[in-house]
């Protein structure tokens, strides 16, 4: 037998030894060297194909991660920036608004009545105008009369004219609503007056859009004074005539029911003049007198607070005691010009 034939035999008998014993079966060629199967190298390559594989899936799924966050972080931040968008329009809308106050100016306090009327209410009277650091908001002018019969004594008379406006402000609301605010507490302090005796009050029709008058007694030494006060609301603006009348010396007290009329007529009258100083109606002229005229420029309201208070002292004074006794009868009434 061959070298060659014996070396092949041995090969077969080492490899069946081989598979016996659960070894790989190896191959050889002419020179030797062993050859690995092609299951094992398979394997082999199988392995290190899913080792490489690894790194990339993971790669991979670091990357899904991170897009799936940013997404969410952009859905979140354009969520907040909706919401943030949202809240500030709703906070605009929700701003408050306040209708505009209707009257802009308010006329010459001393010019609200006819010249007939004072006639009529307060003869051979002198104006006396109040002071205001505010005209176009606040203004007030008074009239005493002092009638002096001789031996018969004398009738007093005095007047007073009150005018105040309201703008309006997003703060504290509307001015129509604020004079009526107002309206309702100048009503309230007439009827409260300390000493007044047979207080009442009754609406006045046919004076701005709403008015009331209040009439009462008082009592002084110098005699009994009858005493009207008559609050109106015209828009955003609030006229008082307070109108008192007494018979001094000796001299026959007047009809309570004439003052009334006397006090509604000159409301009406004043009430008609606001109208006219906003380019509505034709004011006082209505009655033959003079009227103001309305002012140039129409600043916005820097208080709306109380008006001011009048000079309760005549201008017209025959005597040392008519003059106290004009004062006398003249000081309830301003009480209600707060």
């Amino acid at each position: 037998m061959s070298e060659g034939t014996m070396q092949r035999r041995a090969q077969r008998d080492d490899q069946s030894d081989r598979t016996e014993r659960g070894e790989p079966s190896v191959l050889t060629d002419g020179g030797g060297r062993r050859v690995r199967r092609a299951s094992r190298a398979g394997g082999v390559n199988r392995a290190l194909a899913a080792a490489a594989a690894l790194p990339v899936l993971l790669f991979a799924a670091a990357c899904s991660s991170d897009s799936g966050s940013d997404d969410s972080a952009g859905s979140g931040s354009t969520a907040r920036a909706d919401s943030g968008g949202s809240s500030a329009s709703e906070s605009a809308s929700a701003a408050p608004t306040v209708q505009a106050a209707a009257f802009k100016a308010l006329p010459k306090a001393c010019a609200t009545l006819s010249a007939k009327t004072l006639t009529e209410l307060v003869p051979k009277a002198k104006a006396k105008q109040g002071t205001s650091t505010d005209p176009e908001d606040r203004a007030s002018c008074s009239w005493s009369s002092l009638d002096n019969n001789g031996v018969k004594g004398s009738q007093f008379r005095w007047l007073n004219v009150s005018l105040l406006r309201f703008e309006s402000d997003a703060t504290r609301g509307a001015g129509d609503r604020l004079a009526q605010e107002y309206y309702a507490k100048q009503v309230k302090d007439a009827q409260a007056v300390a000493g007044a005796k047979g207080t009442t009050s009754q609406a006045v029709a046919g004076t701005g859009d709403q008015a009331t008058v209040v009439r009462y007694d008082l009592k002084k030494k110098e005699g009994a004074f009858k005493q009207q006060t008559v609050v109106a609301r015209v828009e955003n603006v609030v006229v008082t005539v307070d109108y008192n009348g007494a018979g001094l010396a000796g001299d026959k007290t007047p009809s309570a029911d004439t003052l009334v009329k006397a006090a509604e007529k000159a409301a009406k009258e004043a009430v008609a003049s606001v109208r006219a100083a906003n380019g509505e109606g034709n004011g006082g002229a209505a009655s033959g007198g003079s009227t103001g005229k309305p002012s140039a420029s129409a600043s916005p309201s820097k208080s709306s607070t109380a008006s001011s208070v009048p000079s309760a002292s005549p201008s017209v004074s025959p005597s040392a005691s008519a003059a106290k006794a004009a004062a006398a009868g003249a000081s309830p009434s301003a009480s209600h010009n707060s």
